[in-house]
């Protein structure tokens, strides 16, 4: 069995036990981290669910089949937008994420992460305050431009989590941090999904704008504390004790090249093997991610014909799956490396299992849809397999180089956005004429061929050795 990647790079590291573990100052930091991926996803899949309210299905159904007229139809939402163009809708925050994505991976090298991501995040949840009113007074062009400029102001969040997770994180804690701070993702899902379905159930202002008010007051909330109260760096940081700031020095940068050049060897990262095995794996995780993501509320609301009360908290089940399952399977990519099984195996072991074990699910779940348990089951069992990609790809870009990895995250999370942003739109064209369970099965069939391509080609070229 393969013991090393890198020499030194996969010993085993010795930890700071002196220090308590809550009262170190990373652990404060990957809290707040946390906190702000479950925002971002919070205002990212709330429209999925507020969509299912906005919207008058019957109307739509009926303009679909050319079988009744607009007048003869009960009203069930506001807005007649056919599936395409909810398509369209729930992409339009992509197009906004993905253009500050690796702008952002350039200038976290200079000027830092944390002001990007805090300030970021701000304008994203200022501005959902302003979906109401866009959509009601200036239609759906009105709410993608808002929807875009949310994604502008939420696209630093990843490659500024990353750099500083490089910063803050000891390699032996990595896939636990990572983990925690990337099922944040998950975390903010369970959360939004349910509540979105009771705010537009019981909410103000006629149930759905309720949604985006709450949590972009919570959201603002955390953009302020996190701009008052976290540290770029250990280095600078007022609150870190000492001990804690040498360990984390000494644990990430001992063995990392010293030379500081100040050219980003492009060239290197563009030619590297490992690192387009992590970018394939991205884009078709993303793919198959946005798909649930956006469309698993319209898929419970027409096919399984669950109320949209409960069609949030049952959407949100699969979440709460992948953030539980992404616990449990960082800590045993943790335990592996511990143990001296090399980073390469452990991150391909595990980004496995987070993407084949999902396509499965997918293929199965189509033909299943006469019984709503099975159906929940097997998106259940399904997205807490893709609990293991946190320990797979997704924290991959720090064990090449953690001088780099808010930048290398960048280049693959733009890449894997503008993958994924085709998700809700290809759904919406598959199923625009006839939201048939035939249907829905091309979409999910699509979904699993994705993963499967994007897990082998990762089995096919990561590496966990340190490149630059």
């Amino acid at each position: 069995m393969e013991k090393t990647d890198g020499g030194d790079r996969e010993t085993k590291y010795k930890r700071d036990s002196q220090i308590p573990a809550y009262f170190r100052s990373r652990f404060f930091v990957t809290i707040m981290l946390f906190l702000g991926m479950a925002n971002a996803y919070v205002m990212r899949t709330n429209m999925s669910v507020a969509i299912v309210a906005m919207v008058n299905h019957t109307a739509i159904r009926g303009e679909d089949a050319g079988n009744e007229t607009k007048s003869n139809c009960r009203r069930d939402g506001e807005f007649n937008w056919s599936y395409k163009l909810q398509g369209y809708i729930l992409a339009s925050f992509f197009y906004g994420y993905v253009l500050t994505q690796i702008p952002f991976g350039f200038l976290i090298k200079t000027y830092g992460a944390k002001h990007f991501l805090g300030w970021g995040m701000m304008i994203n949840s200022i501005v959902a305050f302003f979906v109401p009113l866009s959509a009601r007074n200036g239609g759906y062009i009105a709410l993608c431009v808002v929807r875009f400029i949310q994604g502008l102001g939420e696209g630093p969040i990843v490659p500024c989590t990353h750099a500083m997770l490089a910063q803050w994180i000891p390699p032996d804690e990595r896939s636990r941090s990572g983990a925690a701070v990337y099922a944040g993702a998950q975390f903010g899902t369970i959360v939004s999904m349910p509540l979105s379905g009771l705010l537009a159930t019981y909410g103000f202002d006629g149930g759905w704008p309720s949604i985006f008010y709450v949590f972009g007051a919570v959201s603002t909330i955390w953009s302020v504390c996190f701009i008052c109260f976290v540290a770029e760096s250990p280095s600078v940081s007022k609150s870190i004790t000492d001990a804690e700031r040498k360990h984390i020095a000494e644990t990430i940068w001992s063995n990392h090249p010293d030379q500081e050049s100040g050219k980003t060897p492009f060239r290197g990262i563009f030619t590297s093997l490992p690192f387009w095995g992590i970018l394939i794996a991205h884009c078709g995780h993303n793919y198959g991610y946005e798909t649930l993501m956006t469309e698993l509320p319209t898929y419970m609301a027409m096919v399984m014909s669950v109320e949209l009360k409960a069609n949030g908290i049952l959407s949100a089940l699969p979440y709460l799956a992948m953030w539980l399952m992404a616990m449990l399977f960082a800590f045993i990519a943790d335990l592996l490396i511990r143990k001296d099984v090399s980073i390469t195996i452990t991150r391909k072991v595990m980004n496995s299992i987070g993407q084949y074990g999902p396509a499965v699910t997918l293929l199965a779940v189509g033909y299943f849809n006469t019984s709503l348990l099975i159906t929940v089951i097997l998106f259940t069992i399904g997205m807490g397999c893709n609990g293991a990609i946190y320990s797979g790809f997704k924290i991959n870009h720090l064990d090449l180089s953690p001088r780099y990895a808010g930048l290398l995250i960048a280049i693959t999370n733009c890449s894997a956005n503008l993958v994924g942003v085709t998700a809700p739109m290809i759904a919406g064209h598959v199923i625009n004429s006839d939201p048939s369970i035939a249907n829905w099965r091309i979409v999910f069939l699509i979904a699993s061929v994705v993963y499967i391509v994007s897990g082998t080609c990762y089995n096919l070229f990561a590496s966990g050795k340190l490149r630059w």
